[in-house]
C-alpha cells in the first residue's frame, strides 16, 4: 500500500465515471451547437426570401411554399 491509502485499482470506478461525465457534456454542448446553427441558417433563409418578395422577384405564395418545405409534416399540418 502506497501513502496516499488508494492503490491503483480504486481509481479506476473514478476515472470511468469522470469519462462517462465529459463524453455526455461533450455531447450535449455540440447537440446545443448543432441546433443554434440549425436556427440561424433558417432564420438568414427566411431574411433572404423576405428580401427576394420586397423586390418583387419573387411571389409571396412561392416564398411561404419554400419555407413551409423545411418544415417537419406535423408543423405543417398545425400551421394550416
Amino acid at each position: 500500500m502506497n501513502d496516499i491509502g488508494m492503490n491503483a485499482g480504486d481509481l479506476i470506478p473514478i476515472i470511468a465515471i469522470g469519462g462517462g461525465m465529459l463524453v455526455a457534456i461533450v455531447a450535449i454542448s455540440f447537440g446545443v451547437m448543432q441546433k443554434i446553427m440549425e436556427t440561424k441558417a433558417r432564420e438568414a433563409t427566411k431574411r433572404e426570401l423576405a428580401a427576394y418578395v420586397a423586390e418583387g422577384s419573387m411571389t409571396p405564395e412561392d416564398a411561404e411554399a419554400i419555407i413551409k418545405s423545411d418544415m417537419p409534416s406535423w408543423k405543417r399540418r398545425s400551421q394550416s
